[in-house]
């Protein structure tokens, strides 16, 4: 609903209290669960309220040529933030929900969530990926059951304008642990020997290459490729397996010659359309160099479960 960790656990902290000073009005009208969703729910529309949206990058501009330079990072507070789905508990859903859990988290479906209004964001999160009854939800939003139906309705139409056509989750079912243990090992091998036909190799047509919370984006082969050649590709790489928002993800360690060891710099999601990568979202620290790469590690990467840094000796594998 908010599209960053860091916001949901803001979120989470002010719902538990809210729960806690209420718990003794809480009269049994309603399943207690019912009356946790209300309090969470708003919790986190007031976040919303008082926040800017969180974004991608292609929702702020046009496409960056090949000539174009990186630009400056945008506040951290508008950018979405990557999801840690190794922590996400199946939980309760009834049949009826639309959504998996983890296509819930996907980052399309994220994205697409925050162009909706609060209202419309948790009506089609109550109903479609928890699977609540139009009366649970009307209760979970103080709202009437007509007032749920129309801000689903809305919310359903404007998702669905914005969602690929299959699921990463499907792409993944349909490529197997075969297929997607060859696009991890092709993705990590390409990066480690710095192979800008490699990368390029893997990517679709019309890829784009984004790098939250930076704005530059790049769209097509031959940007990513000039991208690649100037920026990314100077740095010398070593990339750990990862997943995020549902989706295949590699921890990426850049070259510290000081520190003589590779410091963790990004966090790169993988959309895949078979094996072609549509979307590469590389969730990145704006600085080069320094605290601030240490600081990403730390607030990032290991969220994932995955280091700070890696050792010199940490070479590719065969």
């Amino acid at each position: 609903m908010l599209g960053s960790a860091h916001d949901a656990d803001d979120a989470l902290q002010d719902a538990l209290l809210r729960a806690w000073r209420g718990l003794g009005k809480f009269e049994g009208r309603s399943s207690l669960r019912s009356w946790l969703y209300r309090i969470a729910t708003n919790a986190c529309l007031d976040v919303i309220s008082r926040r800017p949206r969180r974004l991608l990058p292609m929702d702020h501009g046009q496409a960056a040529g090949p000539g174009d330079d990186l630009g400056e990072p945008l506040a951290e507070s508008v950018s979405i933030e990557p999801y840690a789905d190794d922590h996400l508990a199946d939980g309760y859903a009834a049949p009826e929900a639309r959504y998996e859990r983890r296509e819930s988290v996907e980052l399309a479906f994220i994205a697409a969530l925050q162009h909706l209004p609060g209202s419309q964001r948790a009506a089609l999160l109550l109903r479609d990926v928890l699977g609540f009854s139009a009366r649970e939800a009307a209760a979970a939003l103080d709202t009437t059951v007509a007032s749920v139906n129309g801000a689903l309705r809305r919310a359903r139409q404007a998702v669905t304008e914005r969602l690929p056509r299959q699921s990463q989750q499907a792409t993944l079912r349909t490529l197997g642990d075969d297929g997607i243990r060859e696009v991890v090992e092709r993705y990590i091998d390409a990066w480690e020997r710095g192979d800008v036909g490699a990368i390029l190799a893997m990517l679709a047509e019309d890829a784009t290459f984004s790098m939250p919370p930076l704005p530059t984006w790049y769209r097509g082969r031959e940007a990513i490729a000039a991208f690649l050649t100037r920026f990314a590709l100077q740095d010398r790489w070593r990339l750990l397996p990862a997943s995020a928002n549902g989706q295949l993800a590699f921890g990426c360690y850049a070259w510290e010659a000081e520190q003589q060891s590779y410091t963790g710099l990004s966090l790169d999601v993988l959309t895949l359309d078979g094996t072609w990568a549509t979307e590469v979202t590389s969730f990145v620290t704006p600085y080069t160099r320094g605290p601030a790469r240490e600081q990403f590690a730390a607030d990032v990467l290991q969220r994932f479960g995955l280091p700070d840094r890696l050792a010199a000796e940490a070479g590719r594998r065969p």
